[in-house]
């Protein structure tokens, strides 16, 4: 499958990597913009207090947060980077550093594909969780 990606990375032309970079720094604006909503939701007063080991759970998710919002905002700074660097070019060449630019797309590309997997991991776990131990408020008669 590496093989497949490569030759796929090949054919795309800088203006083809520019889109998918930024597409991607879209996405992680997005992610952010959830963050900020899972934590403001782990900071409530939403769940029942006498659910077995909340504090605990709960604090092994913002810990786990903590961590994800430190690997998004340097994947976003590389991305950020990386886009500026495709946007002053018009044909793709070398870096400075010899590494193409294909090169770095790829690795940024797995570098967000990892990262993107283990936010929908923990945001999936985090709801479940929450959803099942959410107050149930009775409704106004």
């Amino acid at each position: 499958m590496k093989e497949k990606n490569q030759i796929r990375t090949e054919q795309l032309s800088c203006s083809q990597l520019h889109a998918a970079t930024r597409s991607w720094i879209s996405s992680m604006r997005f992610i952010e913009d959830e963050l900020t909503f899972i934590e403001n939701l782990l900071h409530s007063y939403v769940f029942e207090p006498n659910t077995p080991n909340l504090f605990e759970r709960l604090q092994d998710y913002l810990e786990r947060l903590q961590t994800i919002n430190k690997q998004k905002k340097n994947i976003t700074k590389q991305l950020r980077e990386h886009e500026n660097s495709l946007s002053g070019v018009l044909e793709c060449k070398d870096h400075p550093g010899g590494k193409s630019y294909r090169d770095r797309h790829r690795e940024l590309h797995i570098e967000y594909l990892l990262f993107e997997t283990d936010y929908q991991k923990l945001k999936t776990e985090i709801f479940n969780y929450a959803g099942g131990v959410l107050k149930k408020r009775k409704p106004p008669s």
